[in-house]
Order: C-alpha cells, then structure tokens, then sequence
C-alpha cells in the first residue's frame, strides 16, 4: 500500500514517514507540492495526506488536481494547523476522506489512516506511537554550550525531540576545552534530521555563540521561530514549549521567559545573586524604559522575522546581550510598537544550576557593561 505525504515543512514529514514505514506501508514524501504532483502520476499511491498552508501550490489546489486526475477515486486526508470552518468545509466539498487538526496525535494518524486504506499484510505489531506530538508549527532551538560534557550526557534533549516533531535543536560549541564537541556529535548521530552541531572553534563568549547560531537557524526556510536556552536545563524544554505556545497563538515577535517568584511556580535562586539582580533589574527598566521584570533568563522565543534586527550585528556586551535586543528592537520599531511586540511570561520552573558560568564579582561588572549599552544605543 502506498503513501503519498505532502508538507512544506520537513520537520512534520519525518516522524509521519518513519512511523508509517515501521506499520508496513510504502511510503514518499515531499515538500515542495508542484514536485508532488507529477510524483502522483508516477507513484500511483493509495492515499495522499496533505498540508493545506503551502507556498505557490495549497493543499486544495492538491486535492483539485487528484480529483480531476485518471486517479479520482484516491484516499486524501488532510493534516493541517488552518482552523477556518469555511476551508474545512470547502476542503469536504473538493471530496477528501479526512480532515485532522494540527497539533496531532501521530497514533491518531495511523489509526485513520489504516481505517482509510487498510493494514499492510506485513504490519509491524509491535510499532508504538505513542506520546508522539505532530505540531503545527516547526521552531529551532539555539543552545550555547562551554565546557558542557557532563550536563550534556543527560537525556532530556533527545527524549523531548522524540516526542515532540517540529523541533530542530543547534548545539553551539563555543570553543570549547573540554569534550563538548565530541558529546555533542555523539548526540547527533542517527538524529541529524533534529540536531545540528555547530562549532566555533575559539571561544567567543554566550553572546556570540548565541548570535552565530541564530543567525545559521534563520537560514533554514521551513522554521517558524527559532529561540535559544541555556545548556543546563534550568528552564525545562517543557517550559520552553509553553513560550512558542504563546508566541504562536499571538501577535508577539519575541517572547521572553521570566523567572518570576509566585504561587505555583517552582524558582530558585541563590540569594545574594538574588539582591544583585534586583539591583540590575532596576537600572535596565531605566535603560529600557520599560517595566522588564527579567531580562536575562536564558529561554526566549523569536519570531522568524525579527531575527535579523536582533542579531545581525555584533554585541557591545557579553553577558547582558539580552539587553541590547530589547534595546535594538526598540530603537527599530519605536518604543510603543515594541512595547505591543514583546512579551514576558512566567516560568512554572527555574532552578539556579551549580557551576553555572557567571560569579557574584561578574554580576557586578555588570552595570558597567548596561553603561557601554546605553552609550552604545543612545540616539
């Protein structure tokens, strides 16, 4: 039995196709849908699943051109994040057999598609899907790493992008001394669909490291944002998620974690950096002018389209980099635009790690640093 998958992204296609391999089925996918039309005329398959939301050619204009094929009567299931009721039902009216809403269970998926075309006579019974999230939206993750062997060797990085497809993790090694490189290729292997490692061979600081990545994952045309976080895990790739949550049901450009102290939230931290952070905290509002809660939690989320403004060039500063974003977009976009465009939400988890790279003395250098930002970004 034979599979015909379409979907601009590559992210999407990957879980769909493996897991649809491992039941039995033929499978060929592709992301550029005019390709996939003279695919259809040559393959012959026996279902068509479909993205409607595609560049030049949708998902519709798909179901038009097998409908008026030499193949009609062809199973076609949609799988797409466009909610509108008219396009559903304009969707049912062309004639397709199924029509699933992203996000999506990919056990759902299967269980339809064995309902539409039948089990392959050589189904694999032993196959799970299960806890597989296909996402609506595909987004890059930026993760700086310096001499980060040990907290690397955790699991949480491959089990997440396991679980949840539409997720590419760049691992940035800032020169590192010890055997993060190595790690971090070891990491990659078998998983280079969703892990890129890319190195920098002298150490640059988390700044750069974090500017060199971001601009390399805004290359990649089929993610829809793309943000960084810390290599030690202190806000969870959970946490994470529920920012690109927000930032995708919303008209915000960036969105920025904040370690927030509250009900129901698990936040640590250490408390003389506490006292010191409370004390920068209030000269960067000053700066900004604006009512900033926490700049320099290391979890944010960046709309493709501002990637450019943030990063392209160089920062005046190493460690308070998160600064001169709000501070780049503001001057780019005047300050009441940008106050509409950013966003600060809290996090349901931070815990201080041990070994972290910053000491009480750095904190302290750091006014001087907000000194050079509002030198360097005066008008």
């Amino acid at each position: 039995m034979k599979i015909l998958a379409i979907d601009d992204q590559k992210l999407v296609l990957i879980p769909l196709e493996s897991r649809l391999k491992d039941l039995g089925y033929q499978v060929v996918t592709e992301t550029n849908a005019t390709k996939a039309l003279e695919l259809f005329d040559s393959f012959n398959p026996d279902l068509v699943i479909v993205d409607i939301n595609m560049p030049l050619v949708s998902g519709l204009d798909v179901v038009k051109h097998i409908r008026n094929s030499k193949k009609p009567d062809t199973a076609i299931m949609v799988l797409s994040g466009n909610t509108d009721d008219a396009m559903i039902t304009e969707g049912f009216d062309l004639g397709i057999n199924d029509y699933m809403k992203k996000p999506l269970s990919l056990v759902e998926v299967c269980a339809r598609v064995k309902r539409l075309i039948g089990v392959p006579e050589s189904v694999n019974k032993k196959v799970t899907s299960k806890g597989i999230i296909i996402q609506q939206r595909c987004v890059g993750v930026v993760i700086p790493c310096y001499n980060e062997e040990k907290r690397l060797l955790s699991k949480e990085f491959t089990n997440f992008i396991q679980k949840n497809s539409g997720y590419h993790l760049c691992f940035v090694n800032d020169g590192s001394k010890d055997n993060t490189l190595q790690v971090l290729n070891d990491l990659r292997k078998g998983k280079e669909d969703f892990i890129t490692v890319y190195n920098c061979e002298k150490n640059g600081g988390k700044a750069e490291a974090v500017r060199q990545g971001m601009l390399f994952m805004a290359k990649k045309e089929d993610l829809d944002y793309i943000g960084f976080l810390d290599a030690d895990l202190s806000t969870d790739l959970s946490d994470f998620d529920d920012l690109v949550s927000t930032i995708e049901k919303s008209n915000y450009k960036i969105v920025s974690g904040s370690r927030i102290s509250r009900m129901g939230a698990n936040i640590t931290k250490e408390s003389a950096r506490k006292i010191i952070s409370l004390t920068i905290n209030y000269i960067i509002r000053k700066i900004l002018k604006m009512d900033f809660k926490d700049t320099q939690c290391g979890a944010k989320i960046f709309h493709k389209d501002v990637i450019e403004i943030s990063f392209a060039k160089k920062f005046v500063t190493q460690w308070i980099f998160d600064v001169e974003i709000f501070r780049r977009i503001t001057l780019h976009f005047g300050l009441d635009k940008a106050k509409e465009i950013l966003c600060e939400q809290p996090l349901k988890r931070w815990i201080h790690a041990d070994g972290s790279k910053l000491s009480l003395k750095d904190s302290v250098k750091i006014v001087g640093q907000l000194g050079q930002i509002a030198w360097a970004y005066r008008r």
